[in-house]
């Protein structure tokens, strides 16, 4: 093993991925606890858990995917396919993170490493069949970001919000879409090559589904800001005006997506688009002076 080998196997696990399992803080920031030191820990374990199993995640889709990846035109170059890690070093890379990961995590709780297992569980199902079930594929990357959240509550020991589950849901299922959207983009004629389910969508298709779950996302994270319970659990009215930060993230996505052809990589997105991290930026100040500043 040298520094080559180790640093494939970091490219590997997508550390650029990782922004996803930022997710796990909001069960912190929304209990109102994001400034106590204890939760804000354990939700930083989590974080750094998540980031581990999730990268184990990749691994082992990256070997599974081998013989498609390298028809993909990007894909091809990623560390497996391109022979920069010998897929015997990377299995056994994935069960040792895996073993320490999980250990740690049942060890932080139970309930978090439960989460987490079946979070790994799911993925499994998800790349040796799911992922080529049509609609089914879009929905189980979406429960993956729903058990992040879900991690995120139980790991500090706080009831988890169904509002939290719904619009989770729903954004996430809109960037999963979004993201098949790009691929057929990509790949266009050669899409069945490289993911199989691709041949069942089709742009029109997509683009509906894009419609419905844009409309019912802002509905459903406009009707969370002003529903009764929530405003009562948080002892404030104003969470209404974090409403154009959201609105103007999923247009300024929906732009990247449609009209430059991007959104096959979420994370760039998120971390190289001035406009998007800038409104995101905005919205946790706000978030986090609404509800712990009393703005």
């Amino acid at each position: 093993m040298n520094l080559k080998t180790v640093a494939a196997l970091i490219e590997t696990m997508r550390p650029k991925q990782w922004i996803k399992n930022l997710l796990v803080y909001a069960g912190v920031i929304f209990s109102l606890k994001f400034f106590d030191l204890i939760p804000l820990i354990r939700s930083t374990a989590a974080f750094i858990l998540f980031s581990l199993i999730s990268g184990t995640v990749y691994i082992m889709n990256d070997l599974l995917d081998y013989e498609r990846d390298l028809a993909h035109p990007r894909k091809k170059n990623r560390p497996i396919p391109s022979g920069r890690l010998p897929k015997s070093f990377a299995k056994v890379a994935l069960v040792v993170i895996a073993a320490v990961s999980f250990g740690a995590s049942f060890r932080l709780s139970v309930s978090f490493g439960f989460v987490a297992l079946g979070y790994f569980l799911i993925n499994i199902a998800y790349s040796i069949r799911l992922k080529h079930v049509v609609i089914i594929d879009v929905m189980i990357i979406a429960l993956g970001f729903v058990l992040r959240a879900v991690a995120g509550s139980v790991v500090i020991h706080v009831e988890f919000s169904h509002w939290l589950l719904i619009c989770t849901l729903l954004l996430a299922l809109f960037l999963a879409i979004c993201k098949r959207r790009a691929e057929l983009n990509l790949i266009k004629d050669n899409a069945g090559n490289h993911r199989a389910v691709l041949d069942h969508y089709t742009p029109a298709l997509v683009d509906q589904m894009t419609s419905v779950v844009t409309a019912s996302a802002l509905v459903a994270y406009a009707l969370y800001t002003i529903s009764p319970e929530v405003t009562d659990k948080l002892h404030t009215d104003k969470l209404i005006y974090t409403f154009p930060f959201v609105l103007f993230a999923i247009f300024r996505y929906l732009y990247l997506v449609m009209a430059r052809d991007e959104g096959g990589s979420p994370e760039k997105i998120f971390l190289q688009d001035k406009a998007m991290i800038i409104d995101m930026a905005g919205w946790i100040l706000t978030v986090i002076a609404i509800l712990y500043f009393k703005l």
